[in-house]
């Protein structure tokens, strides 16, 4: 039975409360909103497509991953839940034999370094599909576990973390070398941050998420030097620490959690970035500030 930790205060036979993972904020994912209950075949794969078996579906034309977990998956030697530590283990697909990373192993792993949007759906059976929000992995582990025909098999334990979290509690975690003003030596760190997912398991592996984003966050931030990389004007004010404020946002993706490929993150004034995502020429917009990135990236 899937389940929240109960010392959150809450589980899914009562209203989830945001506010305890969001700040009180409500953050949909296009058409979803969370802790909403949707049909998977008219309202998820009729728009993206996508396999309509499985847990793990991956629209080719959308830079999306859509994850399903429930009480079916325990037939099959799948026993997902969250841990103590507020990560969400979710088992990988594959029914017999050992788990590999191909197709929707591989895109889970995969899809902050491949610019996609993780998304988890618990089915509720008659009811539908319920959904838990935009998700990050922040890594992986092996353990034994049955397959479908009983048998003791190799498999992937994915460690995902609520997207929400990441902005939460970044500014709880600490880089070495706080004091790094070189933009490129934080360039190189944020590039080897954001192009691998670790063998990790639990509080840990949150921490390596937000290492992770940090690390691109801090470089796309000394890049833009104080300016808006969209509107090309300076930061609108000075943080308490004495910093412009610009904000991080990921061209390739619809939402703006977690860590990217930093030559598709830039750092833009709060007004830009809310017309990216809001506005009618926001897609233009964007598409003006990756090539903005791509030219500062190519002298780089």
């Amino acid at each position: 039975m899937l389940s929240l930790p109960a010392e959150a205060g809450y589980g899914f036979n009562e209203p989830l409360k945001l506010d305890k993972l969001q700040s009180g904020k409500i953050m949909p994912w296009g058409p979803f909103q969370e802790q909403q209950l949707y049909n998977r075949r008219r309202d998820i794969h009729a728009v993206y497509g996508g396999q309509q078996q499985g847990g793990i579906c991956t629209p080719g034309e959308h830079t999306v991953v859509i994850v399903f977990t429930g009480e079916s998956g325990e037939q099959h030697g799948y026993a997902d839940g969250w841990t103590n530590e507020g990560t969400f283990r979710y088992f990988g697909e594959g029914q017999v034999g050992e788990m590999v990373f191909q197709r929707g192993n591989r895109a889970i792993r995969d899809h902050l370094m491949d610019g996609k949007d993780l998304l988890v759906f618990q089915t509720r059976g008659r009811e539908g599909v319920r959904f838990l929000g935009q998700f990050e992995c922040a890594g992986y582990s092996f353990e034994m576990a049955p397959d479908r025909e009983g048998n003791q098999r190799r498999a992937i334990v994915f460690e995902l973390v609520p997207s929400s979290a990441t902005d939460d509690l970044i500014e709880t975690e600490q880089l070495p070398d706080q004091a790094e003003t070189d933009l490129s030596a934080l360039r190189r760190r944020a590039f080897i941050a954001a192009q691998s997912t670790p063998q990790t398991t639990g509080a840990e592996a949150r921490r390596s998420l937000y290492r992770r984003s940090e690390a691109v966050r801090r470089y796309v931030l000394a890049r833009a030097a104080g300016v808006c990389e969209s509107c090309e004007k300076p930061a609108p004010f000075m943080t308490l620490k004495g910093q412009p404020y610009l904000e991080p946002h990921h061209t390739r993706r619809l939402s703006d959690g977690g860590p990217d490929d930093p030559r598709f993150v830039g750092a833009v004034c709060p007004s830009c970035h809310r017309e990216i995502h809001h506005g009618v020429h926001g897609s233009a917009k964007n598409d003006v500030l990756i090539e903005v990135i791509r030219r500062k990236e190519a002298g780089a």
